[in-house]
């Protein structure tokens, strides 16, 4: 049954990859700058969040210990684009202070499992923005859910559409055969572009009301081939 799933999932993914191309997540130059996104994209779309990056980079501020200086009210209003921009701006400031105070933006001796039980511990920090800053950030093979991601795969027939976001995760870390090993390597490149590219079919295709007659996944999708 693995052996089927995992064939399955690898046969979805160079669909999606062959429709789409490589999409080169996430953009940005540095570890901070990636981890400032994972924050500002909560509840917004990246449009917006690209602009405060832009207003971010012009006042010297993809940088944690200058984020950690500078005043809340001015911050906020710097990221005023990404909307929440006061709650985002204090969580800014807490992700900033984290990861300064406990060293981690070389995080070579830590754990995956234990990195990511430091990352949910931050206040206002969920488990999709834990899991994108870990593969992202850190490329750490871990596998990021979304709400793109639950969506296209209840069409396909694979996840029930109140699943949770552990079993969720646990579907594709099981059945895509990923390492024990911490470090970066094949896994975190799939997992990577797995995600970029359900994201792009969520965003382009797979909407609330789908355009499944531009689907790449039309002969593998259960929604499809049942209102034919």
């Amino acid at each position: 049954m693995k052996n089927n799933l995992t064939h399955n999932l690898l046969t979805i993914y160079n669909l999606l990859l062959k429709k789409f191309g490589q999409q080169h997540w996430w953009p940005g130059d540095s570890k901070e700058e990636i981890i400032i996104g994972a924050i500002l994209t909560q509840n917004t779309n990246w449009r917006n969040v690209e602009k405060s990056i832009g207003r971010l980079k012009t006042n010297n501020l993809i940088n944690f210990s200058n984020i950690i200086k500078i005043d809340n009210q001015k911050l906020a209003n710097i990221i005023r684009s990404s909307g929440y921009y006061n709650q985002k701006s204090k969580r800014l400031k807490t992700i900033a202070e984290f990861f300064i105070k406990n060293h981690l933006l070389t995080p070579q001796h830590i754990t995956t499992k234990r990195f990511r039980e430091m990352l949910l511990d931050i206040k206002g920090i969920g488990a999709e923005t834990a899991d994108s800053i870990l593969l992202y950030a850190f490329g750490r093979p871990i596998f990021v859910i979304d709400a793109y991601t639950k969506r296209i795969f209840n069409r396909l027939g694979f996840l029930d559409k109140k699943v949770s976001y552990k079993a969720s995760q646990n579907f594709f870390m099981e059945n895509l055969n990923p390492s024990e090993e911490s470090a970066p390597g094949k896994d975190e490149k799939l997992f990577n572009e797995f995600h970029a590219l359900l994201v792009k079919l969520g965003k382009d295709i797979c909407k609330k009301i789908p355009l499944c007659s531009q689907c790449p996944l039309k002969s593998e999708c259960t929604y499809f081939n049942d209102n034919l």
